[in-house]
């Protein structure tokens, strides 16, 4: 099996913490189209016949298209797999795009999942972060999803902002559990080198929240979450029962995916390619026939980094009998022996064969992950 990400770009405006690749430039939005078909057909073949079984469409602000933007999008994309055999197929989308109007129509598309950036429920925070939707906009968009009959829907949090109480996010996941969503992203805020965010923090206009009171988010998030029902089944991400985002998981278990667009990113077992981050420069390379990419081949170290990197990240955690299958005794050998501290500390567990990060790790899962890698 294999996924297709396509990344739409175009936004409204900059949020204030967001290093993904966006424009606000929307002329460009037909030549853009045009050129990710053009690159699917150019592409097509690197997933090696492998039957597609997600789609996401990411950005950027997807639902900044239109309705017939993005039906002759799933036009072109039904040339080359059979949409309709996909399992899952993702539009990310801003609360305030979220029509009455607009989700009926996209109920004549293939469309069958919702991941929605709401981010807050307090208005001052939405602002604050630049978001031009408010709490109310959020609410309303779920319950016209439900009425709409796209009742999978996620929703992403953003916790650890300058100034947030454990009172205030914990508020945001009373609403958020309300709204009955049955997936949830939740992060924690990074300041991104080369974001607004950063540079206001670089300036002294704000005060960064202390890695405590960031760490009592997270152990609220987890507790408020379980007690729910929600199963913690990726650092960031939770989720109602069966209810695991497809597409994403398939990351994690290093799944052949193809990126289309600008500054996308795409792997088939063997090869990392990486398209880059400027719309013009994508355009004018997929007229010309040509592609977008850089690409990196990864020798047997990388892509045992890759699997510890990604793995360890989910409640699967890492099967070291696959590992040695994969990448030979010396290197799984090799894992366990940098495992062992943090196994004794009780960081890892390691129970018939799979080694995971348990709870307490999770707070120093970066460092953990860092010292099992091969360098």
């Amino acid at each position: 099996m294999a996924g297709i990400y396509i990344h739409i770009p175009f936004c409204k405006c900059r949020c204030l913490y967001c290093d993904f690749y966006s424009n606000t430039d929307m002329s460009l939005r037909s030549d853009y189209l045009d050129a990710l078909l053009g690159e699917l057909s150019l592409r097509f073949s690197e997933l090696r016949g492998e039957p597609v079984e997600t789609l996401y469409i990411g950005g950027g602000t997807p639902s900044q298209l239109s309705v017939s933007e993005l039906q002759f999008l799933f036009d072109g994309v039904a040339r080359y797999f059979d949409i309709d055999a996909c399992r899952e197929v993702t539009l990310e989308a801003n609360p305030d795009d979220l029509s009455p109007e607009y989700i009926f129509a996209l109920r004549e598309l293939p469309v069958n999942r919702i991941s929605m950036g709401v981010q807050s429920f307090d208005d001052q925070e939405l602002k604050f972060l630049n978001r031009r939707h408010s709490a109310k906009q959020a609410v309303e968009a779920v319950g016209n999803c439900r009425k709409a009959g796209l009742e999978n829907i996620s929703i992403d949090l953003i916790y650890g902002l300058p100034g947030q109480t454990a009172g205030r996010w914990e508020n945001h996941l009373d609403r958020a559990i309300s709204l009955g969503v049955p997936h949830i992203s939740a992060y924690n805020l990074i300041y991104e080198e080369g974001t607004s965010l950063f540079r206001m923090r670089e300036k002294g206009l704000l005060q960064e929240c202390d890695e405590d009171t960031c760490i009592r988010l997270f152990e609220s998030l987890m507790d408020k979450l379980a007690l729910a029902g929600y199963e913690h089944y990726e650092i960031s991400n939770f989720c109602l029962p069966g209810k695991e985002a497809v597409h994403n998981t398939s990351y994690w278990k290093q799944v052949p995916y193809l990126g289309l667009g600008a500054s996308a990113h795409s792997y088939d077992g063997d090869f990392r390619r990486f398209n880059k981050d400027d719309i013009h420069y994508y355009i004018d390379r997929i007229k010309e026939g040509k592609v977008a990419y850089e690409e990196e081949s990864e020798d047997l170290y990388s892509r045992y980094n890759e699997m510890v990197l990604t793995s360890l990240r989910t409640k699967w955690g890492m099967n070291t009998g696959k590992l040695e299958r994969l990448y030979g005794k010396e290197l799984h050998d090799y894992c366990l022996q940098q495992a062992y501290p943090h196994i004794r500390s009780g960081k890892m567990s390691y129970e018939c064969g799979i080694l995971r990060i348990t709870r307490s790790g999770l707070f120093v899962s970066d460092d953990i992950m860092s010292d099992l890698f091969y360098v």
